[in-house]
């Protein structure tokens, strides 16, 4: 709660003329709701971002009454019209168009689940995903899943693709979460799996965001040769080993890569 109560106070800092803190604020207390908390009295969800009540009653009865949230009693809960703000973005973001049928295909041909992402400051965010039946996924699954950029595969595929400043940036700024056991924390460590995947053009994470979880994912390009996004299979550990996921996964994923860099503007 106090990683998103100065999250909070970090964004209604005024970024540049005509900022909106009252934008900010609603949008605030949208991210406040999820799969933890998905009901919340007005006084929880003040608490919870460390805005004054009478902000957050505004804001709360506003998003009532624009029909994005219910109130039921003292509980007020996300409703199904949210979902509006997420489909303008995946409706126009020529990637997801794109990559969603591919990830459906390529889930069912591989047994695994298959998810594209998208870099959005620290951490990758799932715009296509599929999972086929019978595999495992991620106890938080599905399209909008955020994870660390860092410790995951999509991740460190996404931030390979930065210009050298902006990678250097990132690993002095961003402290590491340490998730698992297997999390890679070091700076320096982390700067040479980096390199890793710039060299070797795929990033293999075992078991860092996720125990009994392990990932492989490569770079998307567009045709000026940028990374846009990165293209990710993953599955239980039990299911295939390091050497397995390479040799059976990693030829297909650079081949899907290929075939689409014409079509991603």
């Amino acid at each position: 709660m106090q990683k998103i109560r100065e999250q909070t106070k970090e964004n209604l800092k005024p970024k540049a003329d005509g900022f909106s803190e009252a934008l900010v604020r609603g949008l605030a207390v949208i991210n406040a709701f999820g799969s933890g908390q998905p009901s919340m009295t007005l006084s929880e969800v003040a608490s919870k971002l460390a805005l004054p009540r009478a902000t957050v009653r505004r804001t709360l009865l506003t998003l009532v009454h624009l029909g994005y949230m219910r109130s039921e009693g003292r509980l007020f809960s996300l409703r199904p019209a949210i979902l509006k703000l997420a489909t303008a973005y995946l409706g126009s973001d020529p990637v997801s168009t794109i990559m969603q049928p591919v990830c459906e295909e390529l889930s069912m041909e591989m047994g695994t689940t298959c998810s594209v992402a998208v870099l959005d400051g620290w951490e990758a965010v799932m715009i296509a995903y599929a999972s086929s039946r019978g595999s495992y996924s991620m106890a938080r699954e599905g399209i909008g899943l955020r994870l660390p950029a860092l410790s995951s595969a999509v991740g460190r595929v996404l931030i390979s693709g930065l210009t050298e400043e902006q990678r250097a940036e990132l690993l002095d700024y961003k402290q590491v979460e340490s998730l698992t056991p297997f999390t890679v924390t070091i700076r320096d460590h982390l700067h040479l799996r980096l390199m890793d995947v710039l060299k070797e053009g795929y990033a293999l994470v075992d078991q860092e965001a996720e125990l009994g979880f392990r990932s492989l994912a490569v770079p998307l390009y567009r045709h000026d040769g940028q990374v846009v996004a990165a293209l990710n299979v993953g599955l239980r550990i039990e299911l295939a080993t390091l050497e397995e996921m390479k040799q059976r996964f990693l030829p297909r994923l650079k081949e899907i890569a290929l075939s689409i860099q014409g079509h991603l503007l």
